[in-house]
């Protein structure tokens, strides 16, 4: 059986552990990620995709 986890989810340190789920809150969902690793990968053969950078907008 595969269990997948969380990184930093044995954290033991509680103060590092809530530092670490409020940084959660601020990052990006994996699927945003994999979203642009799969353009980047279904381009056709004579596009060359050199960079890819993933950001959120800025909150206004």
């Amino acid at each position: 059986m595969c269990y997948l986890y969380a990184v930093g989810h044995d954290i033991t340190d509680e103060v590092s552990a809530a530092v670490l789920k409020e940084y959660r809150k601020t990052v990006l969902p994996p699927e945003v990620i994999a979203n642009a690793m799969a353009y980047a990968i279904e381009q056709p053969d004579y596009v060359d995709v050199s960079e890819v950078i993933v950001r959120e907008k800025s909150r206004m």
